[in-house]
């Protein structure tokens, strides 16, 4: 008997399903990826989204750029443009194309570009080429400015103008130099190393306006770097806008945004200078007014001062003639006190008074009495004595013993004063006024009351 075994059903998708299954196995599969290629037909929405397409020699494929995205692109994408997108490979849904979803977008060769700039920056920043302590600071006053930059170039005509309306008094030195193209590092360097070797200006500007990273890549150069290094006069680099950064900026003395705000730090504005020395002449005159009114003060009080040649001799003489007085009765005052102490020792030396006997009976008596008031105290200090020292024999245990007593103690030499003290079959010791004796006790009865 034949059983036949049901058949599972195939599984049947739809035309959305597949395309959103075939979207996640794209997504999954490649990631951010980064695509290189020439955009064509390319469209600017009116929301801000980029359409176009991405193609090579052999094969294109369509991407969008979404405004969230794009509004942070360095640059405006146009037909024919080499760029490099980074990008989500996904699927379009509704139409079953696939697409590019780009996240960000660079023209062709920057990545290359990028990496090289940081390679040497990191070079030349371990030979110490950036370090601060080999900065030099911009003199205050320079009478003469270079600028290393191209005649046609607007960076030129922005520098003129700053400075003609800042500091018309400084004269201007142009060292003209291509900025960008083949061979442009080369001339730029040359043009640093000629103002370096003339010395003709006091700070040199090395300056070029804005463009992509391709434009600017002379400023990148090892060659533009070390000129600038090893240049005697102090660089000042403005190279392209405030978000350009060069090799050169790295290397210079002061870097600026921009090259206009470069020519603002080469000179200070002619008004400012003006106003400082408006301020330092008003600073002289007061210091002037006050030196004169300081002087002429002290010329009335040393005129004040002065006084008649006769009248100063006449005050001098005065002068000598009182220290004349003090000096002969500093003289005189010692040797008649000295005189009066010396008639009277001799007065005394010959007065009739003056009896050694005299004396002699009285130094006599003195002595007498001197040994007469100590024998009595030494009588005095034995009678004290012999006192102290009966009472101190009546107290002498010795004595006691003498009289017939014993002290009695234990062998570790503890009196012993009642019978509890004494147990049997134990040694006493007795001392008497000849000697000690060992007694073994055999038996302790106490007293009876």
């Amino acid at each position: 008997m034949n059983i036949n075994k049901p058949t599972t059903p195939p599984v049947i998708l739809t035309v959305s399903a597949l395309n959103q299954t075939a979207g996640r196995l794209l997504e999954q599969g490649f990631g951010l990826t980064w695509i290189a290629g020439e955009i064509s037909n390319l469209t600017r929405a009116a929301s801000g989204h980029y359409y176009f397409t991405l193609k090579d020699d052999a094969a294109q494929v369509r991407a969008v750029m979404f405004r969230g995205r794009a509004q942070y692109a360095d640059f405006s994408p146009r037909d024919g443009d080499k760029v490099e997108v980074r990008a989500m490979v996904t699927l379009y849904a509704p139409r079953g194309d696939y697409q590019l979803n780009v996240e960000s977008i660079r023209r062709a060769g920057v990545g290359n570009l990028y990496e090289a700039f940081l390679q040497l920056k990191n070079k030349l920043n371990a030979e110490g080429l950036f370090d601060a302590s080999r900065k030099r600071t911009l003199p205050i006053f320079p009478r003469t400015l270079g600028i290393v930059t191209s005649p046609q170039a607007a960076a030129l005509r922005d520098v003129l103008t700053t400075l003609k309306r800042r500091a018309p008094h400084i004269q201007l030195i142009l060292y003209p130099t291509p900025v960008q193209g083949h061979g442009a590092a080369e001339k730029i360097a040359h043009a640093i190393q000629t103002a370096s070797a003339r010395a003709e200006c006091q700070v040199l500007l090395v300056c070029r306006g804005g463009g992509s990273i391709e434009d600017l890549w002379a400023f990148n150069e090892e060659i533009v770097a070390r000129a600038i290094t090893t240049c005697r006069i102090p660089v000042i680099s403005g190279v392209g806008h405030e978000t350009d950064i060069t090799i050169a900026d790295f290397s210079a003395d002061v870097r600026a945004p921009t090259p206009t705000a470069a020519a603002e730090m080469a000179a200070t504005t002619r008004a400012d200078w003006l106003a400082m020395l408006a301020t330092h002449a008003d600073d002289l005159t007061r210091a002037m007014h006050k030196q004169c009114t300081n002087a002429a003060q002290r010329l009335d009080w040393l005129s004040a001062k002065l006084i008649s040649p006769s009248a100063y001799i006449h005050r001098e003489r005065m002068k000598l003639h009182a220290l004349f007085t003090n000096m002969t009765h500093a003289i005189r005052l010692p040797l008649i006190k000295k005189r009066f102490a010396l008639t009277h020792l001799g007065n005394r030396l010959t007065s009739p008074s003056l009896n050694t006997k005299q004396q002699r009976n009285h130094l006599t008596e003195n002595k007498r009495r001197i040994a007469t008031c100590m024998n009595n105290q030494l009588a005095q200090h034995r009678l004290t004595l012999s006192a102290l020292n009966a009472q101190l024999e009546l107290l002498n245990p010795q004595r006691t013993l003498e009289r017939g007593y014993s002290i009695v103690t234990d062998t570790k030499g503890k009196l012993v004063r009642s019978p509890q003290q004494i147990h049997p079959r134990t040694t006493i010791i007795m001392r008497s006024a000849e000697g000690t004796a060992e007694l073994h006790i055999a038996q302790v009865q106490a007293m009876l009351e």
